[in-house]
């Protein structure tokens, strides 16, 4: 079922089955009058969309209550199918490979992780994303032909074919067609993301930001990036790069990232979170040169934060990455905020932790497979 359009001949019949399902998946087992009332349309329209939905698989009669059988011949009750499909998430960073599993509802049923180096080459890491969906596909027992979409967040600037066209973080990523090779692996729809974007659905859908449609999510790495919402719709910008506050030291801030958080005078490496987290564990033991640098580091990322901040005007601003567990993080940006912005906004922690990009992931893949089925409305994630 694809989306709907004005030229189909069958467009009254495909908008009445989206109407139906979905007052089928929120409704629990209603019957054909529940399914009326809901709907607004007339009976044998209900039971026509209803018996169709059934030979597609999406739908199937659900059995009747114990006490309902006693009193005679119950109504029949219908339900949606969340297990006739399912849907993945997938995380690539720099150290592991995260994979969610979920049924058409979006309801996570198995999560798998692989760890891969972070010098593996392009064709290992996607090695490494088929041996996790393999593995956890095996141990759920669901076969490979039932995935009706898959949602991947990745480092970089993604075009909306799911080219890379600008990923640094990773060794042979820029330019990399992923959602290309990755639809060969799985042949059904394959949504690619930048990770941030991604985390920032994720926040929304299931995190802090979910009483909010105007907010940024900051990954507080080494080279902090972000992802926002705009009434209630990602913010992509025109070519993918809205969000790229990394690249702000560019702009007349000769000290790199890299150098902001060494105690040595040696710049850390980019993708090094080991020797990051040491410097913090540093500072909070008192290490006066650790606790200069976080400084310095907590600096930048305000400044960058501010920027964004500035030009957008969120609501809520949450802080996620690596950084996000460590002491000291939320107070000085709050306050840092408070100086330099003329609404500052509110600050909080992701609630979603590590698993924030392979849950906006999966969000991606079910937004894909709701405008399918559904195709009422635009979801957060469509591209204009």
């Amino acid at each position: 079922m694809g989306q709907l359009t004005g030229g189909d001949p069958s467009l009254l019949r495909r908008i009445n089955s989206a109407v139906v399902l979905r007052a089928l998946r929120t409704a629990g087992s209603p019957t054909l009058t529940d399914l009326t009332r809901l709907t607004g349309l007339s009976r044998p329209t209900v039971e026509g969309v209803v018996e169709g939905l059934i030979a597609t698989g999406l739908v199937v009669e659900a059995e009747a209550e114990e006490g309902a059988r006693r009193q005679g011949r119950p109504a029949r009750r219908f339900r949606f199918r969340t297990e006739a499909g399912h849907l993945l998430g997938i995380e690539i960073g720099s150290h592991r490979i995260a994979v969610l599993l979920s049924g058409l509802d979006g309801r996570v049923i198995g999560a798998g992780t692989k760890d891969v180096a972070e010098t593996a080459s392009a064709d290992e890491r996607l090695e490494k994303v088929r041996a996790a969906v393999a593995d956890l596909l095996r141990r759920a027992g669901v076969p490979r032909d039932s995935l009706r979409a898959v949602g991947v967040g990745s480092p970089g600037i993604v075009e909306a074919d799911g080219t890379v066209r600008l990923g640094t973080a990773l060794p042979g990523w820029t330019g990399l067609p992923l959602g290309e090779r990755l639809r060969r692996s799985f042949r059904c729809p394959v949504q690619v993301e930048n990770d941030a974007n991604a985390a920032a659905v994720a926040e929304h859908w299931k995190g802090a930001a979910r009483d909010t449609g105007d907010m940024v999510f900051v990954m507080a790495g080494l080279s902090p990036g972000a992802g926002s919402l705009i009434g209630g719709r990602l913010h992509r910008g025109f070519g993918g790069a809205a969000g790229e506050i990394g690249a702000l030291h560019l702009l007349g801030r000769e000290v790199t990232p890299e150098r902001l958080l060494s105690t040595t005078g040696e710049p850390l490496h980019p993708l090094d979170e080991a020797a990051v987290a040491e410097v913090f564990a540093m500072a909070e033991r008192g290490d006066e040169r650790a606790v200069a640098a976080v400084e310095r580091f907590l600096q930048r990322l305000v400044h960058d934060v501010a920027a964004l901040v500035l030009a957008m005007d969120p609501e809520l601003v949450v802080v996620g990455g690596w950084a996000a567990g460590l002491d000291g993080v939320l107070e000085p940006l709050r306050q840092e905020l408070e100086r330099y912005c003329l609404r500052p906004p509110r600050v909080a922690q992701s609630m979603l932790g590590e698993a924030a990009v392979a849950t906006g992931a999966l969000r991606l893949a079910l937004d894909h497979v709701e405008e399918e089925l559904f195709a009422v409305e635009k979801t957060v994630t469509a591209r204009r």
